[in-house]
């Protein structure tokens, strides 16, 4: 593609990065295809090719309007595009570019700036969603219908950790909404851990993964959550740990861009490609080891959600799948797998009605195989499909803990 980008434009500190992404594409349309909003709306506009062409017009200088801004948001970040686009365009780097070019030159509504900026302060800080989550659940009759299903999907008691006791050490992060909304999660990976002969060393010091301040309009905010986890997990690094896990792949797909994001940064730039270079999913580490040593033999049937952020930014499309079905798991077959749910961070919050029919689409094709449970390994779309109300979903590795704790006895 040709461009022109303004004298502005190319003053960017990813101004060039944006021109190389613009160049790669060459309209062909394949993205269109796949695009959860575009199937949904059937706007040009709200499909990738139809958003890299505004980006495209922002960045040569054409006028901005709140009409590019709203296309520009009703796009999930899922990546679905990217899975099939033949040329390669990393349409995610051009939509952070784009939107943070655009949000510097709308103004939002208050209503709006009031949502991102309560989302950004209160969802970040585990203590104080904790805090709001408990009132919520007491005052849960009076609460709206989208916030009264989150609460209502949310989990039991997490139980004991294990102490670190192991030679071999991971970091793990925590995430901030996991904490108050599934505190089992982290938790039911810690002891599947411990039993493998693999210790989690707790760092209380990070926090936020940053990509929720970095997706409203904070993007710097967002980075320098990033710089301080990096500060937080260094001196462990430096003894020797051999991996940052993540349980949610909203987060490890934040972490593992944290080398992109932060490549001029003199200060970080280095550390940062070391940290992301250790991020791994949970599936990563498990897959590796003997699992088989654990003597679970479960026989339930399962319908997997592979999360946006799993299969499309991380590129572990049926990692999780294969783990399961090792551990003698039966998976049904799930119909257009590739698809969103309609969580996408805080998605959910900020376009609820897409977010809606995005998620009951899915819920069907994920209940067309009658499964006893629906897995994920995104706590965004855990809560999201959950809150249906519909089949119970968990996260994958608490299903797994709870069919080995109803084994009669373990290998």
């Amino acid at each position: 593609m040709q461009t022109h980008l303004s004298d502005i434009a190319k003053q960017l500190p990813r101004g060039e990065e944006a021109e190389s992404i613009l160049r790669a594409c060459v309209h062909c349309g394949f993205c269109t295809a796949t695009c959860p909003t575009y199937q949904v709306l059937g706007d040009e506009l709200d499909g990738p090719r139809g958003r890299i062409y505004l980006i495209k017009q922002v960045l040569e200088g054409e006028p901005v309007t709140a009409s590019t801004q709203l296309h520009l948001d009703r796009c999930l970040s899922c990546r679905n595009c990217e899975t099939t686009c033949p040329s390669g365009v990393r349409y995610h780097d051009l939509l952070d570019i784009g939107r943070a070019v655009v949000a510097r030159q709308v103004q939002r509504p208050l209503g709006q700036r009031l949502l991102r900026n309560g989302l950004r302060t209160v969802l970040a800080h585990p203590r104080a969603f904790k805090a709001l989550a408990h009132t919520g659940r007491v005052l849960h009759a009076w609460l709206p219908g989208r916030l009264k299903d989150t609460l209502a999907a949310t989990q039991s008691d997490p139980g004991q950790r294990p102490a670190p006791r192991h030679p071999r050490r991971i970091l793990m992060l925590e995430g901030c909404v996991q904490q108050a909304l599934s505190p089992n999660t982290n938790a039911a990976a810690a002891r599947l851990l411990d039993r493998l002969g693999i210790s989690v060393e707790p760092i209380r010091e990070a926090g936020c993964c940053g990509a929720l301040d970095y997706h409203l309009d904070a993007q710097e905010q967002g980075l320098q959550r990033a710089r301080l986890n990096i500060d937080a997990w260094w001196p462990a690094i430096e003894a020797g740990a051999e991996a940052i896990v993540q349980t949610a792949s909203g987060c490890g797909a934040f972490v593992r861009d944290y080398a992109h994001l932060l490549e001029r940064d003199p200060l970080y730039a280095a550390k940062a490609a070391r940290v992301s270079a250790l991020a791994r999913d949970l599936v990563q580490v498990l897959q590796a080891e003997p699992l088989e040593r654990l003597g679970l033999c479960a026989e339930q049937r399962l319908a997997f959600h592979c999360p946006c952020t799993l299969q499309h930014a991380l590129k572990l499309a049926g990692a999780v799948e294969h783990l399961l079905t090792r551990l003698g798991f039966h998976l049904t077959d799930v119909p257009d797998g590739h698809l969103c749910c309609g969580s996408a961070g805080t998605y959910s919050l900020t376009q609820p009605e897409l977010s809606r029919t995005l998620r009951d689409n899915r819920l069907s094709a994920l209940e067309s195989g009658h499964p006893e449970l629906i897995a994920t390994a995104n706590i965004g779309c855990q809560l999201h499909l959950d809150g249906a109300g519909r089949t119970p979903v968990r996260h994958w590795i608490e299903i797994v803990e709870a069919a080995l704790d109803s084994q009669p006895t373990h290998a």
